[in-house]
């Protein structure tokens, strides 16, 4: 599966020269074999320059978003090789998902002298006969975390021009929202021989109520007792594994406080995984027994911390 280079640099697609600029300036510092030690950084920091090669010049750029992945079997020259052909009536239309199409009219190409499969031919070889490869399409797949975590094979329906169609996809283990999977030669159909194109699933993690995510790190909220704060516990947190990992709440700890599970969130599977954040949120009893209400009483009085003091 080839990743889209937007996403190795993390950028929408309309991004501007400068917000892909400093998205590689950030990444290749992080990245850099001298910088980073971790076995697979050599391989990242050589996917981000060949992002960044691309999506920094603008004719290798305008390719890619007309061809994707296979925008290097485009000549150059193609925008001259198409406008040639166009003529009062007639021309060629590039389909902003894949190949191009013949718009077919009574006149244009004829009166022009243009030699439509000629032309074609010298885009996608063949002899004689015209090939037009099928455009390449798109699709949401949601996810929930733990599906997203997993991975694993999924079966999922499509609604097309000609009725539901049915997929088996595999889902690569810490899928990131926006990854796109693709499905190669499932997209439009080609004409003639052509081939057809492919079909880009596009990941979209649903909403959690218990996990929030950025990138490869998980953040969850822990309720603890005003006492485990105060006192300092070790308590139990939920991950996206479906395990539960403890963490060590330090004494003194107060709510916002961030604890840090290493390696706990979402796969990394061309390197380290992410991190998973417990946010302390202090809780107290909705209704106190009679016991409670004494000890609390007990300790407003003896104590003189001012949670409002300016420090």
């Amino acid at each position: 599966m080839a990743r889209d280079f937007y996403e190795v640099l993390g950028v929408p697609r309309n991004a501007d020269r400068d917000e892909i600029q400093q998205a590689y300036r950030k990444l290749a510092r992080k990245y850099h074999p001298d910088v980073n030690k971790d076995p697979a950084a050599e391989e990242r920091f050589k996917e981000i320059n060949e992002a960044f090669s691309v999506l920094s010049d603008p004719d290798q750029r305008a390719r890619y978003d007309r061809f994707g992945e296979d925008f290097r079997k485009v000549p150059e020259d193609w925008e001259e090789r198409v406008g040639a052909g166009a003529g009062p009536g007639g021309g060629f239309r590039w389909s902003t998902g894949g190949g191009p199409r013949a718009q077919y009219a009574t006149s244009g190409f004829g009166s022009e002298g243009v030699d439509v499969d000629d032309l074609f031919s010298s885009f996608f070889g063949g002899a004689g006969r015209m090939r037009v490869p099928g455009a390449d399409q798109e699709a949401e797949l949601p996810l929930t975390v733990e599906e997203a975590y997993r991975g694993g094979r999924r079966t999922v329906t499509l609604q097309g021009p000609s009725g539901q169609r049915r997929y088996e996809v595999d889902v690569p283990p810490g899928v990131t929202d926006g990854q796109r999977i693709r499905l190669a030669g499932e997209g439009g159909r080609g004409s003639g021989d052509g081939p057809a194109g492919d079909l880009y699933l596009r990941v979209r993690i649903q909403p959690h109520p218990v996990f929030r995510l950025d990138g490869r790190d998980v953040y969850v909220q822990l309720p603890v007792a005003p006492w485990e704060a105060a006192l300092g516990a070790t308590v139990p947190v939920p991950t996206p594994s479906g395990a539960t990992a403890k963490v060590t709440v330090p004494a003194g700890s107060s709510t916002g406080r961030r604890l840090r599970l290493r390696g706990e969130g979402m796969p990394g599977p061309r390197g380290a995984n992410g991190d998973l954040y417990a946010e302390l949120r202090i809780m107290v009893p909705p209704k106190l027994s009679d016991q409670e209400r004494e000890l609390f009483e007990e300790l407003a009085a003896v104590s003189s911390f001012d949670p409002r003091r300016t420090r």
